[in-house]
């Protein structure tokens, strides 16, 4: 199978002959506006008597109508009592402000439900960063499924191509689904990930989300899993940001 092509796109706010320009980022919320809260997926197999690693939602789609209302209630109780725990990732207020001075759309594609959602816009970022639109796990097919991406690229306005849009994740789903629509795609990498920076659907790895601010001033450049100016690691480092970091 041939390696996919190297992603770029033209420094924010600059036209560069034969490089595309960014039209949108979508997000995925656990693990990526806020720091990972895996022991929740651990409690959520235990609540269902389900081996690790095995697909809870998918699960809870492949039982018996009467049985999936208290399977999502069960795991929703799990979600609102992890959602008092939340901490948001380092650099997010930064790119938040970033992006909303640049006027780039910015969008939420996640497997959560929409109450711990809402908590952590309001609890971290306020109005300071609007997202629209934020789709939850209430729109289907769920990600690794690119619908929800192709979705947000047509409601930017911009068809079925998604070609513009950076997808930013941590999990394989959020890697594949970016890759399947056709967008660009970012790893946030974590203790648990790392080994998806050399995955073929990852574009570009960065350590925390402010380093975003770099690259995108600079022109997005992705690899095979590591990014323009990445370390030894595989995490792309970016500068420019550190002028937006008030930390």
């Amino acid at each position: 199978m041939a390696a996919p092509a190297r992603r770029r796109f033209a420094p924010l706010g600059t036209t560069v002959e034969g490089m595309p320009s960014v039209q949108g980022i979508v997000f995925d919320m656990d693990g990526t506006l806020c720091e990972p809260q895996n022991y929740m997926f651990t409690e959520m197999r235990l609540l269902l008597n389900i081996p690790p690693q095995s697909d809870i939602l998918g699960h809870i789609d492949t039982l018996p109508a009467a049985q999936q209302p208290s399977a999502h209630a069960a795991i929703r109780e799990v979600e609102r009592k992890a959602m008092a725990k939340q901490i948001p990732q380092p650099g997010l207020t930064t790119l938040m402000r970033y992006l909303d001075e640049r006027a780039v759309p910015k969008a939420i594609c996640t497997r959560n439900f929409e109450t711990p959602v809402r908590h952590l816009l309001e609890t971290f970022l306020g109005e300071a960063a609007a997202f629209d639109p934020v789709l939850t796990r209430d729109f289907r097919p769920l990600k690794p499924d690119p619908a929800g991406i192709l979705h947000i690229a047509r409601q930017w306005g911009l068809g079925e191509d998604a070609s513009g849009v950076i997808m930013v994740g941590d999990s394989m789903d959020d890697m594949e689904a970016g890759r399947r629509a056709g967008a660009a795609t970012v790893l946030l990498v974590n203790e648990f990930n790392r080994a998806l920076a050399e995955h073929e659907c990852t574009d570009l790895v960065i350590g925390r989300l402010d380093e975003l601010v770099g690259i995108l001033e600079k022109g997005f450049e992705g690899g095979r899993g590591v990014g323009a100016g990445a370390d030894g690691q595989g995490v792309a480092r970016g500068e420019a940001f550190r002028k937006y970091n008030n930390k």
